[in-house]
């Protein structure tokens, strides 16, 4: 009789987010988005002004076969560091599409580019994430996989040992007004800033494609910034009550106040007008599948207002919490064909 339940749901029942989105007309639908926008780069934490110069170092670069696997390092904020990998096709136009690729919990970039935790080629099982940064280089596209912060290379050093930083880091960034999602959000943005300073990569046809928390920061970064001409979102889109509010979630997914604003369709509607595909499996246990539909039901109404419901796609696929790549490829070569 004690179990506070039913006292959360009624306490959830009883919100009705500020920016749920409502609009009748295109008129109405810029004016939300304005809203809309401004207020989640404001509870993310902001976009610091003045940032850096990015400072990119080639830190190494191996040959494989069809492809270079470079890394990198940017400097994202001032006194703060990303590697990155860049996947580069030997047989490339002189301007080339791009697809940012974003991983979720596990060991970091390493696992999209076919590489252990410990930087060995892998042999065996591909896992969750199926190295879909070496997938999307052999579809021609160039490739940049950042190490999101808290992951791999960028865990704190007490953490040596540990899956990850998130706890540590997502608390700390809290405790001072700050919080993970828009750190990572930012990189995310330095990384694309790093891909448009590069002759060899078309400025018009730069893509996002993010697994899980990959998820998250892919389709965050999007819905803030129009540089991005298409979007896959991989085992993350449902509702904020179906998912992160109601099954156990890492602390990196939390954004105070957020809730109160808008729910995770609004908030991925942002990216509307431009091409979107939602991926999902069937047996997701922590994002399930009856809140992915419900969640691009809401997407539907929103392309279907910038008549543009052809642009957003699903692929309901059976599987678990993971990439699909079935249509996601594919889709991706032909929304961002230079024509």
């Amino acid at each position: 009789m004690w179990h506070p339940n039913e006292y959360m749901e009624k306490l959830y029942a009883g919100i009705t987010p500020a920016e749920c989105f409502q609009a009748e007309t295109q008129q109405d639908w810029r004016s939300w988005r304005e809203r809309l926008r401004k207020r989640f780069v404001e509870l993310l934490g902001g976009i610091p002004k003045g940032l850096p110069e990015l400072e990119p170092v080639l830190l190494e670069s191996v040959d494989c076969g069809a492809y270079l696997r470079q890394r990198i390092q940017l400097q994202t904020y001032a006194g703060l560091f990303m590697p990155v990998y860049l996947l580069l096709p030997k047989e490339r136009k002189e301007r080339t599409a791009a697809v940012i690729a974003c991983h979720g919990h596990g060991y970091g970039s390493k696992d999209l580019v076919g590489l252990t935790a410990t930087g060995e080629e892998k042999t065996g099982e591909v896992g969750y994430q199926k190295n879909f940064a070496v997938e999307l280089v052999k579809k021609g596209f160039i490739v940049a996989a950042p190490e999101l912060l808290g992951f791999g290379d960028r865990k704190l050093t007490e953490d040596a040992d540990a899956a990850n930083s998130c706890k540590r880091l997502s608390t700390f960034l809290l405790a001072i007004g700050q919080t993970m999602a828009g750190y990572r959000v930012v990189e995310m943005l330095r990384c694309l800033d790093y891909l448009l300073t590069r002759d060899d990569v078309d400025a018009d046809r730069i893509g996002t494609m993010g697994i899980s928390g990959g998820g998250l920061v892919s389709s965050f970064a999007a819905a803030i910034d129009d540089r991005f001409a298409a979007v896959v979102v991989s085992g993350y889109t449902n509702t904020f009550h179906a998912s992160i509010l109601s099954i156990d979630h890492c602390v990196d997914n939390y954004v105070p106040g957020l809730s109160l604003v808008a729910d995770m369709p609004d908030l991925i509607g942002l990216i509307a007008p431009r091409p979107l595909l939602i991926e999902a499996g069937t047996r997701d246990p922590i994002f399930p599948e009856p809140a992915v539909r419900e969640a691009v039901d809401k997407l539907r109404r929103i392309y279907r207002l910038l008549a543009a419901e052809d642009d957003l796609e699903l692929d309901l696929f059976e599987g678990g919490h993971e990439i699909s790549g079935q249509v996601a490829y594919d889709w991706l070569q032909r929304v961002l064909a230079a024509d």
